[in-house]
């Protein structure tokens, strides 16, 4: 993407993905169920393996890559076809948090949204593309490996005198803040697994705005926002 020259915003908002504004633990159950029925217990806790040893490698989650690796192993298993089919063709959509679409409709009023987020170059776009966020935000979308280190890419891309980032990891919000300082204001759903990771609370700051919700942004001041603290 080409640097923006435009002046920059008043305020641009950035949201994750994976369990911030799509309940991508519901799509990780619904995969394991899938896979359970289609492969057998064995050949299940094989793929999730590698997908573990895949992500411990790359730094995010892989699931294509993964059945790639499987398939090594299994080069005579037609049912890969099907298994790569479920993951293509998955009605993300119906796993937007309720009142996603809203918060990003309300925010949209006061700067451009853009979903900022980790992943590989395929499933991940794919993802964001079929539950219609990549409509929403008219395309703004930022895909890297570890968006934490590529701020200096974000600024370029979307050039703000302020930031407001709204993730469920609180360790990503922590790496943001000690960049960013007073322009970010971080934004913490406590959705997802990673919310309620006893490390990842104890490991951390606090952002300096927490909610039980996605939906929540949906309703809420955005001049509150910017100057709240806790």
């Amino acid at each position: 993407m080409q640097a923006n020259q435009a002046a920059p915003h008043d305020v641009v908002f950035l949201f994750d993905c994976d369990n911030t504004l799509l309940d991508n633990d519901h799509v990780l159950t619904d995969l394991r169920a899938h896979m359970m029925r289609e492969f057998g217990a064995e050949n299940s806790a094989q793929y999730w393996a590698i997908f573990e040893d895949l992500r411990a490698e790359l730094g995010y989650a892989d699931y294509l890559g993964a059945l790639q690796r499987y398939r090594v192993g299994h080069p005579r298993d037609t049912r890969l076809l099907l298994m790569s089919s479920f993951l293509i063709d998955y009605p993300f959509a119906n796993r937007l948090y309720p009142g996603a679409l809203d918060a990003l409709r309300n925010l949209a009023k006061h700067g451009p949204t853009v979903i900022l987020s980790d992943g590989d170059v395929v499933f991940q776009p794919r993802k964001i593309a079929r539950s219609g966020l990549w409509e929403e935000v008219e395309g703004r979308v930022l895909i890297y490996v570890h968006k934490e280190q590529m701020l200096d890419q974000v600024m370029a891309c979307y050039p703000a005198r302020r930031y407001v980032m709204v993730d469920d990891k609180l360790r990503i919000l922590a790496a943001m803040k000690k960049a960013w300082g007073a322009e970010l204001t971080t934004v913490f759903p406590r959705q997802g697994h990673y919310a309620f990771d006893p490390k990842e609370i104890a490991n951390n700051p606090p952002a300096d705005v927490t909610i039980e919700r996605i939906g929540e942004l949906a309703e809420i001041d955005v001049a509150l926002l910017m100057g709240a603290k806790g």
